[in-house]
C-alpha cells in the first residue's frame, strides 16, 4: 500500500534546538545500556563517551532486565545475535516497557536470515520507542522485499521512505532511515538529513552507533522524533566534517570521535 508523504523540511546542524539537546545531554550525560553486536561494541561506547554520554554493556541474562531498571536509555542491536542474546534483548525490551525506558531498535541485516527476523518481528511488537535502520531493513520490516545483502542496502533510502513512514503509523513508533540521505519520520512528519561522507560506509559499525547515538538524545530531548533526528543531524555533519580531514578510513574513525567530543564547542568545530 503506497503512502503518501507529508510536507517534509531539511534539517542540518547548527540549530538551536538541537545545540539545546547537545547541551542537556552532556549535562546530564544519561546512561545508556547497549546489547548490541560483538563487532561494534568498542566503538559504540567510544561514540557515546566522545559525545558525553555513558555507556554500559550489559548482555548477560541474568543482568540485562536488572540494569534497564538503572539506566536511562536501551539500545537493542540483533547484528552477531545468538539465542542467548536474543533471551536478553526480550527481557531487556519487555523490562523497558514496563518501566517506561525509551529504547532504540536496529534491526541489522532483518529480512536477510530466519532467526533474526523472527526475533526481531517480537521486539517490534513491543513497540521501541525508535527504530533505526538502512533502506532494506525497513523495507522488510514492512512486510516487503528490501533485497538486502547482509548488513548492506541495495535499496535507496529515498525508495524506502513511505515503507518508513506505514511503519512509523503501524507501530508507533519513530523511524530512522538510513542511508546517503537520512530520514526521520513518526508516521505524520518527516525530516531529511543531510551530510555524512562516503568514508562512513568503510568503517564498521557507524550505523550501529547512530542507534546508540539516538538512545543517548532519547532522554534529553522534547521528543523521540526531536532525539532521532537531532543525532542524524549531528552524525552526519561529523562525519561530513571528520572526512574531510582524514586520510583513509583509520584516521577517520580517529578523527570521527574527536570531532565528536568537541561538536557544539565555538572554538572547536567549525559552523557550531
Amino acid at each position: 500500500m503506497s503512502v503518501p508523504v507529508p510536507g517534509m523540511e531539511s534539517l542540518e546542524w547548527p540549530h538551536p534546538d538541537l545545540q539545546d539537546d547537545l547541551a542537556r545531554l552532556r549535562g546530564r550525560s544519561p546512561l545508556v545500556h547497549c546489547i548490541t553486536n560483538a563487532v561494534v561494541t568498542n566503538f559504540t561506547a567510544n561514540v557515546l563517551l566522545a559525545v558525553g554520554a555513558a555507556p554500559a554493556m550489559v548482555v548477560s541474562v541474568e543482568e540485562a532486565a536488572e540494569f534497564v531498571r538503572i539506566a536511562d536509555a536501551l539500545l537493542l542491536n540483533v547484528g552477531t545475535i545468538t539465542v542467548p542474546d536474543a533471551e536478553a534483548m526480550l527481557m531487556a525490551a519487555e523490562t523497558a516497557v514496563a518501566t517506561g525506558t525509551p529504547w532504540v531498535l536496529d534491526p541489522v541485516a532483518a529480512g536477510v536470515l530466519t532467526y533474526r527476523t523472527s526475533v526481531v518481528g517480537k521486539l517490534v511488537g513491543l513497540r521501541p520507542t525508535v527504530i533505526r535502520g538502512n533502506a532494506s531493513e525497513i523495507l522488510a520490516l514492512n512486510g516487503l522485499n528490501g533485497a538486502g545483502r547482509g548488513v548492506d542496502s541495495t535499496v535507496a533510502s529515498t525508495d524506502a521512505l513511505p515503507a518508513a513512514i506505514e511503519l512509523a503509523r503501524g507501530t508507533g513508533s519513530v523511524v530512522a532511515l538510513s542511508g546517503k540521505v537520512d530520514y526521520v519520520t513518526d508516521g505524520e512528519q518527516v525530516v531529511s538529513v543531510e551530510g555524512g561522507h562516503e568514508l562512513m560506509s568503510r568503517v564498521t559499525g557507524m550505523g550501529c552507533t547512530l542507534g546508540a547515538l539516538i538512545a543517548a538524545f532519547l532522554p534529553v530531548s522534547a521528543t523521540p522524533f526531536r532525539a532521532a533526528a537531532a543525532a542524524s543531524a549531528i552524525f552526519g555533519a561529523v562525519g561530513g566534517d571528520a572526512a574531510g580531514r582524514a586520510g583513509g578510513p583509520g584516521s577517520f574513525a580517529v578523527g570521527f570521535l574527536d570531532r565528536l567530543s568537541t561538536i557544539g564547542l565555538q572554538d572547536a568545530f567549525q559552523g557550531a
